[in-house]
């Protein structure tokens, strides 16, 4: 028997086939999917994630203050130090304790020295091409309007997302109890704790959208944070090759795995990434009001640093720079239809890929100097997140280290 697919569904292919037209050059066969392939994206809305869906409907039960506080024993000190553990607890962290059989923990560190040494150019990847991009998908923006993520802030929600991908990129940060690892844990309780809370709203839709905080939208997080940031990188003047791209890949790919994504939405190539990837923008794209919103609200994000001198300057700066990274990835239709403001040239990247070629090719020449590579992007990573930590609570420094449980 088959059943019904959302009916968000492809609901504005023209849309999404001008959304990711760019991405279709970049594949090496033809990604327009077939009649399984686009059957298998619209049936990736109607799942969640049974796994942690259980644990915390049992978390309710149970009471959501002690059962917290057992996840994060378990979670800090593995699930054999929680006497008597709960049968869902149990379950829930003996699955992912044991490691896929896939796993291969150099690719992993190696992924995330690459993460690591594309420094800030990887924030504005992530921030204007993955991030503002992905608000013409209407259908994952009507989860932020009934969480009411809407109102607290552009600068808050990236923060939050460049903590965690900060923490997926540490040196061993993808250990059983490094800071990537737990904090992919802690994202996927949040996602079921959200989807349960949005699927019992009366604004929520069903037969429009599927189920929220679905395999496919979670999916397709995950390959913005691959695919997208490898092209994103490449074109702003860091040509890593294709191992390096291969081990991104497999970082995203465990880190996926950890926050209850299922293993065939998870591509370990870029060539299978960008294929599937290419299809759920087909199916994802359809910008609306909340979109345009959410895109509003972080091209005006800048505006409210705390920088401490020339403050005006730096803040129209930033704010114009982060409009011409949009007009570069998105091109002039994709800010159109988020209603961003017009820039005809994409000054930016014209400035900054000869410049990071350059840098990249004497910084790369050995091992040793890939190493200090990647430290010196390191410490722009957290200045640039501090920074926005700094706009929220004007409290500069500190946060990024207590969420990954480094020093500086």
């Amino acid at each position: 028997m088959t059943h019904a697919l959302p009916t968000q569904h492809g609901a504005n292919l023209r849309a999404g086939k001008r959304a990711v037209a760019a991405l279709r050059l970049l594949t090496r066969r033809d990604p327009t999917p077939s009649d399984a392939e686009w059957r298998r994206i619209g049936e990736a809305m109607t799942r969640g994630d049974p796994l942690a869906d259980t644990l915390v409907a049992w978390m309710h039960e149970h009471g959501m203050a002690p059962a917290r506080a057992l996840f994060e024993q378990a979670l800090q000190h593995g699930i054999g130090a929680v006497a008597e553990a709960p049968a869902p607890l149990r379950r829930f962290f003996e699955t992912v304790e044991a490691p896929p059989p896939w796993l291969d923990m150099a690719r992993i560190e190696r992924g995330a020295e690459v993460c690591r040494m594309a420094g800030n150019m990887s924030s504005q990847v992530l921030r204007d091409g993955a991030l503002m991009g992905g608000y013409q998908a209407s259908g994952l923006n009507r989860v932020l309007v009934i969480t009411g993520a809407l109102e607290k802030g552009a600068g808050k929600r990236v923060a939050e997302t460049s903590q965690w991908w900060l923490a997926c990129s540490e040196k061993g940060g993808m250990a059983r109890f490094g800071p990537g690892f737990r904090q992919s844990l802690r994202v996927r309780m949040v996602h079921a704790l959200v989807r349960r809370h949005v699927a019992a709203h009366p604004d929520w839709n069903a037969a429009r959208d599927g189920v929220p905080v679905a395999q496919m939208g979670m999916a397709a997080t995950q390959l913005a944070f691959s695919c997208l940031f490898l092209i994103g990188i490449r074109l702003l003047g860091f040509p890593f090759s294709k191992a390096d791209g291969a081990a991104v890949m497999h970082l995203m790919r465990y880190s996926g795995w950890l926050m209850g994504v299922e293993d065939d939405l998870l591509p370990d190539d870029e060539q299978s990434g960008r294929v599937l990837l290419y299809q759920m923008g087909l199916s994802l794209t359809d910008a609306d009001e909340s979109g345009r919103r959410l895109a509003r609200a972080l091209a005006d994000e800048p505006l409210g640093r705390p920088y401490p001198r020339f403050a005006a300057l730096r803040r129209f700066y930033e704010r114009e720079r982060n409009l011409s990274l949009n007009r570069f990835f998105m091109g002039g239709a994709g800010m159109k239809a988020l209603g961003l403001p017009w820039r005809p040239v994409p000054w930016y990247p014209m400035i900054a890929l000869p410049v990071n070629t350059l840098r990249f090719l004497w910084c790369t020449r050995s091992a040793a100097a890939r190493a200090r590579m990647a430290e010196r992007g390191r410490k722009a990573q957290y200045a640039w997140v501090d920074s926005l930590v700094g706009a929220m609570h004007h409290e500069i420094g500190g946060a990024i280290r207590h969420i990954t449980g480094t020093t500086p």
